[in-house]
């Protein structure tokens, strides 16, 4: 049985939430149809906004349902773009953290590369943590050219979670919007829209116990985007396609779920992140923890999340060691696996090229049991030795 350690990437569905999107695909209707089983369907799909409002702190109007966070990321920041430069020719300035997920920082290049746009990208601390004076004096470097400020949430590859309501404060001093993508914080620490400052955040449903297929783009009533997709207008005349009302309904269930339960989940998944880092430690010295880590921490790194640099190693050798003994885990982002390059988050945090390419990451969920994290430090040695002895091979 294989020691799943990769909810990151994305995280089995809860029991709750599969039930009762299997429930609702029982049922026929088109939510933008008028008929009886039409409007049933948009009944279903409306209560589901105002759960998900709910759990988010947004109000429902604000609810913009996609396919997931890259759709949400690409209509956040294409449609910004397009829409600020519209209004004023000026705003071709993208600020944006440079540790993004790829689902901003390739939106950003194809503006960069098609559309005209200039970007500033945004330094972080070793720890990973984009600070408000650095957004600050991007902004003051040519205030009036700015669209768009960009600073995810969490990590998704180290687990820094930003002070988002301190860099959108920033942001709206020189009237500029504020996007974050709130993908791996969103029903794993505290995420409020209204209180955040955010203009924009998205977030997607298979992170959280969710179906794949389904996300979200919080939108402030006031914020004006460019729709990416024309047809229907089904969401707001800014995102068109007939909605998917099964999985909304099992997107809501599941973010209701796991923000109910979030402290005792947070608590627990702490326990076991820190056994794996402290433990890890102790079995081979010199591997050591990226971005923030303190024991007991659940505020500034994700609880489930614990990332270690293996020195010696390649990190695609020693995943596939892994994996041959059980264990599912990653080097960085799903999204950019196989791809022979060391991850630009953690190049952006001052890592060397070397280190970097021997990291690890571990993610847990709902799932996660001790057992697993026993079955990662079981096999970790025999794995590190024999992927230490493959780079001295190929060296």
């Amino acid at each position: 049985m294989t020691a799943y350690l990769d909810h990151a990437a994305t995280t089995p569905m809860l029991p709750a939430a599969l039930d009762a999107m299997t429930r609702q695909l029982a049922v026929v209707g088109n939510p933008s149809s008028l008929h009886r089983t039409g409007r049933e369907a948009r009944r279903a799909v409306e209560e589901s906004r105002e759960k998900i409002a709910r759990a988010l702190g947004a109000r429902p109007s604000e609810v913009v349902f996609t396919s997931g966070g890259t759709e949400s990321d690409n209509l956040a920041v294409k449609g910004t773009f397009w829409a600020r430069r519209d209004a004023d020719p000026a705003r071709v300035r993208l600020l944006v953290g440079a540790t993004e997920h790829h689902a901003v920082l390739d939106c950003v290049d194809f503006l960069v590369a098609h559309e005209g746009a200039k970007v500033t990208w945004l330094e972080c601390t070793p720890e990973g943590f984009v600070e408000p004076a650095t957004v600050r004096r991007a902004i003051e470097e040519d205030p009036g050219s700015v669209a768009l400020v960009s600073v995810m949430w969490a990590n998704n590859e180290v687990g820094t979670v930003q002070d988002v309501r301190a860099l959108a404060a920033v942001a709206h001093e020189f009237d500029v919007p504020f996007h974050t993508d709130a993908v791996q914080a969103a029903g794993h620490v505290p995420v409020d829209f209204a209180t955040s400052g955010a203009d924009l955040m998205s977030v997607t449903a298979h992170k959280l116990g969710g179906p794949i297929g389904v996300g979200a783009l919080v939108v402030r009533r006031d914020a004006t985007l460019v729709p990416l997709t024309h047809g229907g207008g089904q969401e707001r005349q800014v995102r068109s396609g007939t909605l998917d009302a099964p999985a909304i309904v099992g997107f809501a269930t599941a973010l209701t779920a796991s923000v109910e339960s979030m402290d005792a989940e947070a608590a627990r998944l702490v326990a076991l992140r820190d056994a794996i880092v402290e433990r890890a430690v102790e079995l081979a010295p010199d591997v050591r923890p990226t971005g923030f880590w303190e024991p007991g921490d659940a505020t500034r790194r994700l609880p489930g999340n614990a990332h270690l640099l293996v020195p010696g190693c390649d990190g695609d050798s020693l995943l596939y060691l892994l994996d041959a003994a059980g264990v599912a885990c990653s080097t960085g982002s799903a999204c950019q696996a196989g791809v022979p390059q060391p991850s630009h988050v953690l190049l952006a945090m001052g890592i060397s090229e070397s280190d970097a390419r021997g990291a690890l990451r571990l993610t847990l969920g709902h799932t996660s049991t001790e057992a697993d994290v026993e079955a990662f430090l079981a096999a970790l040695p025999a794995a590190l030795e024999r992927a230490r002895r493959a780079r001295e091979v190929s060296s």
